[in-house]
């Protein structure tokens, strides 16, 4: 909890601060309007930010751990078309996740625990599919030697930790509603 927060007057919240406002204002902003004012184009925005999460990540781990000087220019290379999906998703859900609770109203806040605890379930369905597939192919199948467990530690965490981290904007961009036609 913040000072403002905790000498906030009793049954009020505190007030918003300038960044809260400047936040609110860029992500309600209508400038990324078109590129999510459909469901089927936020949907292909969500789908293109995944793969490019997924590109990011493995350039990343390439990069990093198998010293592919060229994956790090890929890696450099993917960023900005990644931030931009990024964007235009929390422009789509308005900042749902990105902005603080002291400017969200009740609606907003309930819409971002609904989807919070929806992005817990995907990732732990994953995380269970995975640990299942992973122990049935230890268990019945021909696991290939070559590869040390250990050499997949750290990337399959990378992998694991961004989809967690991930899976609420996922999920609120997929879960998102159209935007009431204007009179």
């Amino acid at each position: 909890m913040t000072t403002r927060e905790t000498h906030a007057p009793q049954g009020r919240a505190p007030e918003p601060t300038t960044y809260d406002r400047r936040m609110y204002t860029l992500m309600n902003g209508g400038q990324a309007r078109s590129f999510h004012a459909t469901v089927v184009r936020r949907r292909v925005v969500v789908c293109t930010h995944i793969a490019l999460t997924a590109l990011v990540v493995a350039a990343g781990v390439t990069g990093s751990f198998a010293k592919q000087q060229w994956a790090l220019y890929a890696l450099l290379a993917l960023l900005l078309p990644w931030c931009f999906a990024t964007g235009v998703i929390n422009s789509a859900t308005r900042g749902l996740l990105e902005l603080r609770g002291r400017v969200l109203d009740e609606r907003q806040l309930a819409e971002r625990d609904r989807v919070l605890a929806r992005a817990h379930r995907v990732t732990l369905f994953l995380l269970l599919t995975a640990t299942i597939a992973a122990g049935t192919a230890g268990w019945f199948g021909d696991v290939p030697t070559d590869v040390p467990g250990e050499a997949l530690v750290v990337p399959v965490l990378v992998a694991v930790l961004v989809v967690h981290w991930l899976m609420p904007l996922w999920v609120a961009g997929l879960v998102v509603r159209d935007e009431p036609a204007e009179d």
